[in-house]
């Protein structure tokens, strides 16, 4: 999208970025949820989108680990992702996902799990069947996954902490 950058988010938007996951998705739980995986050092990597100096999207990802007996292989959960709803639909909501993936694999992630819509998250390579393995409260459909590597594929899944207030 013309006119857009994705930078790292910064302390100094942390108001922003609420008011953009509460327009998104029309209610504070995601906001609060932000907060907290930010509170806790959760969070792997935090980008927003700006057009003409506001900020119009966000997106976060938070450690999630796979363990399997006495193995813990850390990933990614993508959640949330938002656009503020006058720039849905026009490249926003794509341009953060594929430049957060470029630079979660150049540091070295192997495993991104998000709970999503299938149809849109799975334009990004995200698959249910990926993620059918995992062991997790939120294990149903809408539970996919993306390997950039060598993953476990069965597991159980352990979010960061914050979650657990959902």
């Amino acid at each position: 999208m013309k006119g857009l950058t994705i930078r790292l988010a910064e302390e100094r938007d942390r108001d922003v970025i609420r008011d953009v996951e509460a327009s998104a998705f029309g209610g504070m739980g995601e906001a609060i949820l932000v907060d907290s995986l930010v509170a806790a050092n959760d969070a792997v990597l935090e980008l927003v989108a700006e057009r003409e100096g506001e900020i119009i999207g966000h997106i976060l990802f938070s450690r999630v680990f796979v363990e399997a007996g006495k193995d813990r292989f850390p990933g990614v959960a993508l959640a949330p992702a938002a656009v503020v709803p006058d720039w849905q639909g026009k490249g926003v909501g794509r341009a953060l996902i594929d430049h957060a993936h470029k630079r979660l694999r150049a540091s070295g992630e192997k495993l991104s799990i998000v709970l999503g819509d299938p149809a849109y998250y799975g334009r990004f390579g995200y698959e249910h069947g990926r993620a059918a393995g995992f062991a997790s409260t939120y294990q149903c459909e809408a539970l996919q996954a993306i390997a950039w590597g060598e993953a476990p594929e069965t597991g159980k899944l352990v979010y960061a902490t914050p979650f657990g207030a959902l």
